[in-house]
């Protein structure tokens, strides 16, 4: 492909979830390479969704195409809020649309504390793999080892910095969106749930979703073949 012709594909930014960075997307930035101009973007280093979104803003050119991931795609629900003008189409891959309930944000103040013992977060990082992968999985070497490394390279700081973060209620900003929207998330996932999938697509009025079978929340992990098709699908519409 020429620098003109690469030049003329959209630019399509990739947005990790929590103790992820560009690992996560491997598979897409080399499947999706001749349709999309992939960029993935640093979240290890805000203190507030707005503080991310504001960042992913000043690498992204004037329109382009966004997809998130899990923690990631709450970072997209902040860049609708603030830039919806500035979005071609959105991917909400394995993520949510509510606010924390009062037993999940407990959940959460619970576990930074206990990451903050010493010796105790890559104990943490062990325990969240049996929610991350679908069970068939756990036994998967490669992905699980790319997972844990990809954990452990990120580490303690960035845990509690992402896991500490306000989730807002997403809704309105997505509802208020007028281009094409995708929901691609694993059958089997333990994080977001497939209930919660369906409330939010009949939420923001997203006829489209995929739902990829047995895997669990990690789908650009698990299942990229199935992932980057449903994405070559939606970057076509």
């Amino acid at each position: 492909m020429t620098d003109t012709a690469a030049l003329a594909l959209p630019q399509l930014i990739l947005l990790p979830g929590l103790l992820n960075d560009a690992e996560l997307w491997r598979d897409q930035i080399s499947g999706l390479a001749d349709v999309a101009r992939c960029r993935v973007a640093d979240l290890t280093r805000g203190e507030s969704l707005r503080e991310l979104a504001e960042q992913v803003l000043v690498i992204a050119e004037p329109t382009f195409a966004l997809a998130g991931f899990s923690m990631g795609g709450y970072v997209a629900q902040e860049i609708a809020r603030i830039a919806p003008e500035r979005i071609e189409r959105l991917a909400l891959i394995d993520t949510a649309i509510r606010v924390d309930t009062p037993e999940r944000a407990a959940q959460r103040q619970a576990t930074n504390a206990a990451a903050r013992r010493p010796g105790a977060f890559l104990g943490i990082a062990d325990r969240l793999m049996a929610a991350y992968v679908d069970p068939s999985r756990l036994s998967d070497k490669d992905l699980t080892g790319r997972i844990q490394a990809m954990t452990q390279r990120l580490g303690r700081d960035v845990f509690l910095r992402q896991n500490a973060l306000p989730r807002e209620d997403g809704e309105a900003a997505l509802r208020a969106l007028r281009c094409p929207v995708v929901i691609i998330c694993g059958e089997h996932d333990a994080i977001t749930p497939l209930a919660g999938q369906h409330e939010m697509a009949h939420a923001i009025g997203c006829t489209h979703m995929v739902i990829i079978p047995n895997a669990g929340h990690m789908t650009p992990m698990e299942a990229p073949e199935a992932v980057n098709a449903a994405l070559r699908r939606w970057l076509a519409r």
